[in-house]
């Protein structure tokens, strides 16, 4: 592991990332030590002010990098389907002990491809849906006795298996592949892991108990008619050690966001890092406001998790905690379409809890009431006819209405985006929307395959890009792991 904080190994990280020695500030907190990391901090301070001293050839002789995934259509030619197949092995990292920054785990799992070799929450949920496909059900089961045993072992499921990220988690989707596993195996399934939901649900819901004279407290806020709601949440209020040069920059555009560090990180924790959602005037990083925000997307799989758990209670006849969980469901739901329906505006959106209104933003969160089900038909109807004139382009859906240089605006699409889409429309039965969303993003994918052989994290879903790779803290990655569980699952949908 690689320190941040004030000891000498944190000098050397904020001078290496503040001086921009790598391309991709992932790069050296991802680095294995050669050596222990006290050594390497002595020898650092002895050696810096040498006149003849060169930082990266030093951090080259004290630490191994990890390569990045690089493959190409030799894989099975120009054949998508075989090519995904034949990818789920390259994708497979097989890593059970502790190596710098990386955490290890007790079973392989795919990792999205490019620069990410770690497990990561939110993907894994997409990318399960095609290893469901390509008949892989043991890749699917370990990836999730690996997320349990990162409940059981650290006390929820972080953003990925890196040191660097046990401040926050990621958009809670661990109910959802328990759910895929259910499907294949069966109801013993929910009675297997409920233990391990009920430890991911008290982490979401840690400090809900002191929620008295304060609104919000961690995860949790308290609405004004005392029911409760979730948002996302960092515990540090630091700069991100994977985006810490970034990070510095903003702040000196806003010196006097004191929160700033912690709505960066929190923005991280949603899996739309970053997007207009988050930010205050709808255009400028240094706006960000994360944490003011209670998320249509976040409490709808909140409500997807207190679901499964009242169903794991049904499965194993546990009457209490049966008849709890039906009040906490129905709370939910209720609160849902109280704060987050826009009525103007006929679509879900955020709110400002502290402000008591919803926030400018429209974007395909709107679509999490409908992809759990809990939409009327009236309000599922209104949000599918703003989806179809407003974000339905040729490639696919896009992520919101408004087109900025971050990667979760326009002009890019992101897969799971569209599954979300997909399913949101078939099951309020706009078969005419929910094929369009299919062919046009599957178009797209198969597309662009054929140009470039690989298979991406994010596409372009507009017809009039002009090419170039905008938004976002790195270049487009290949792989990718949910692209092709998406592009399987839709294929034979």
């Amino acid at each position: 592991m690689i320190a941040t904080d004030a000891s000498a190994i944190g000098v050397l990280f904020a001078d290496v990332q503040a001086q921009h020695i790598f391309n991709d500030q992932k790069t050296f907190v991802d680095a294995e030590p050669l050596y222990s990391l006290p050594y390497i901090a002595a020898k650092y301070a002895n050696q810096k002010h040498e006149p003849d001293f060169d930082l990266l050839a030093f951090v080259q002789e004290n630490f191994s990098f990890p390569g990045q995934l690089r493959v190409h259509s030799n894989l099975a030619g120009n054949n998508i389907d075989h090519y995904i197949l034949n990818l789920w092995d390259h994708l497979t990292r097989i890593n059970t002990t502790d190596k710098g920054s990386l955490i290890g785990l007790p079973h392989p799992y795919v990792a999205p491809g490019g620069r990410f070799n770690e497990l990561y929450y939110w993907d894994s949920y997409f990318t399960m849906l095609g290893l469901v496909e390509s008949g892989r059900l043991d890749l699917v089961e370990g990836m999730v006795d690996n997320f349990t045993y990162l409940i059981d072992s650290i006390g929820f499921i972080p953003n990925a298996s890196r040191t660097y990220y046990l401040t926050r988690s990621q958009i809670p989707f661990y109910s959802a592949m328990v759910k895929l596993l259910r499907d294949a195996q069966g109801d013993a399934v929910l009675v297997k892991y409920q233990e391990a939901l009920e430890k991911e649900y008290a982490f979401w819901m840690k400090g809900a108990e002191s929620l008295h004279e304060h609104p919000a407290s961690l995860h949790v806020v308290k609405m004004e008619d005392g029911s409760l709601m979730n948002r996302y949440w960092d515990t540090e209020n630091t700069p991100r050690p994977e985006g810490y040069a970034l990070d510095l920059a903003i702040m000196n555009q806003a010196p006097g966001n004191k929160n700033l560090y912690r709505n960066l990180r929190a923005a991280c924790e949603s899996g739309w890092d970053f997007s207009s959602r988050w930010l205050a005037d709808g255009k400028n990083l240094h706006s960000i406001c994360t944490t003011e925000i209670i998320p249509v997307d976040l409490n709808c799989m909140m409500l997807h998790l207190e679901q499964t758990l009242l169903d794991a209670y049904t499965v194993s006849d546990n009457r209490n905690m049966r008849m709890k969980f039906e009040t906490i469901v129905a709370g939910r739901i209720d609160a849902i379409e109280k704060y987050l329906w826009d009525e103007q505006e006929g679509v879900y959106k955020d709110y400002f809890f502290q402000q008591k209104q919803t926030t400018k933003s429209k974007s395909l969160a709107m679509l999490f009431p409908l992809y759990v089900g809990i939409s009327s038909s009236k309000r599922a109807a209104q949000v599918l006819t703003f989806v179809k004139e407003h974000l339905l382009k040729e490639g696919g859906l896009l992520t919101t209405n408004v087109a900025t240089e971050q990667q979760w605006d326009a002009p890019k699409g992101w897969a799971p985006l569209q599954w979300v889409g997909y399913v949101a429309a078939r099951q309020y039965g706009d078969s005419e929307l929910a094929t369009a969303i299919r062919s046009n993003w599957m178009g797209n994918v198969e597309y662009r395959f054929a140009q470039t052989g690989k298979l991406m994290e994010k596409y372009p879903v507009v017809k009039n890009y002009d090419g170039r790779d905008t938004g976002g803290e790195y270049p487009n990655q290949d792989g990718f792991g949910w692209t092709n569980g998406v592009y399987l699952k839709m294929k034979n949908a």
